[in-house]
């Protein structure tokens, strides 16, 4: 696996706690927060997903914080068609680009959010095939802006005129702009994923069901007419690691326990669980309570939503083990996790990385 890519995850949460984190004092602060960013360097991480939502921290702001404060550290920047203008977009990116040395990922998000909240009027949140389309048309143009000149278009939901991004996008060895991540299960979702995307990441679904989903878009690139580099793949999942499997499943299963215990107050508990990859993963559970080996599907039966909901859960060797599989079948992005974050980072960072990056 010395091809891939391993990436972690920073909460930027009003509330503390998030999946059972540390609740610790000013667990928002910048000085947490790059706490985090530069323990993810010190530890071996490529970066991390700063995730998006109207009910956080602004996420580009926090990414340009986390920049200055670090030296490599890249962040995977969650941004919202809507939240964002096409152009405005391309140019804040183009620049924290030019002044990171090229740092900069993008994850475009198209899920639920309060959209009336920060007055988005297009796009309407319950027509699922116009939100795709709109933001289809957001990654096209925002493309156009980091690698054209000049660039005039007329669209469904944008238009620009005449327009140059400065600084440029300085083109990088395998990368001629920021990469370009993208999720969704949907129909519509894997639409976009396979004409528009760089990486379409996956929520932690069973092997089968992986495999299953990248031959699908594989052919739909084709089918569609891809005009960009081959669509790569990413996987994001919770990563429970311990120095044995007992204590690793002893750890997990109690850590189920206190989580079900509080549900009412975890602050990722939304009821949010409408997304086509959403529900995915809410029925895994019908297949059994631990699927591929070490697979657990409990956590989201409390209510665990994205990365929560499922967890590879073993020893070092077991998980690395479990994500050289889904490497077999494509996968060269991953966005791992487990809380509480900072001190995961550094266990996951000496015990589960060596191994993924051992030849053969």
């Amino acid at each position: 696996m010395t091809t891939a890519e391993f990436l972690w995850y920073i909460p930027k949460e009003i509330r503390p706690g998030h999946r059972g984190d540390d609740a610790m004092p000013g667990h928002n602060s910048l000085d947490v927060l790059s706490c985090q960013a530069t323990a993810i360097e010190r530890h071996g991480w490529r970066g991390a997903l700063l995730g998006a939502g109207w009910d956080r921290p602004d996420t580009f702001t926090v990414a340009t914080a986390l920049v200055a404060r670090t030296t490599c550290f890249e962040p995977l920047i969650a941004v919202r068609p809507g939240y964002w203008r096409p152009a405005h977009f391309a140019a804040a990116a183009a620049t924290l680009d030019h002044l990171s040395g090229g740092r900069v990922r993008v994850n475009i998000v198209s899920g639920r959010d309060d959209v009336a909240a920060y007055g988005d009027s297009e796009g309407d949140e319950e027509d699922q095939a116009q939100r795709y389309a709109r933001t289809g048309e957001f990654m096209r143009l925002v493309r156009r802006l980091w690698t054209e000149q000049d660039v005039t278009h007329r669209g469904e939901y944008f238009q620009v005129t005449g327009s140059t991004v400065g600084p440029r996008v300085q083109a990088r060895p395998g990368r001629p702009h920021p990469k370009l991540y993208f999720g969704g299960a949907s129909a519509a979702a894997e639409r976009v994923s396979a004409t528009e995307a760089d990486v379409q990441l996956f929520w932690g679904e069973p092997l089968d069901g992986i495999a299953e989903r990248i031959a699908r878009l594989r052919e739909l690139s084709g089918k569609l007419g891809r005009e960009h580099p081959p669509l790569e793949f990413g996987l994001r999942i919770t990563t429970f690691v311990r120095d044995t499997t007992e204590q690793a499943w002893s750890d997990a299963e109690a850590k189920v326990a206190d989580l079900a215990a509080r549900q009412d107050d975890l602050p990722e508990r939304r009821g949010r669980f409408h997304a086509v990859g959403q529900r995915r993963l809410l029925d895994l559970q019908t297949r059994g309570e631990v699927l591929d080996d070490n697979l657990y599907t409990t956590p989201g039966r409390i209510g665990a939503e994205g990365a929560g909901t499922t967890w590879l859960v073993g020893s070092a060797a077991e998980v690395a083990k479990s994500l050289g599989r889904y490497a077999d079948l494509g996968i060269t992005h991953f966005v791992l996790s487990d809380t509480p974050y900072l001190r995961e980072i550094e266990r996951q960072g000496n015990q589960l990385l060596p191994p993924l990056r051992t030849p053969g």
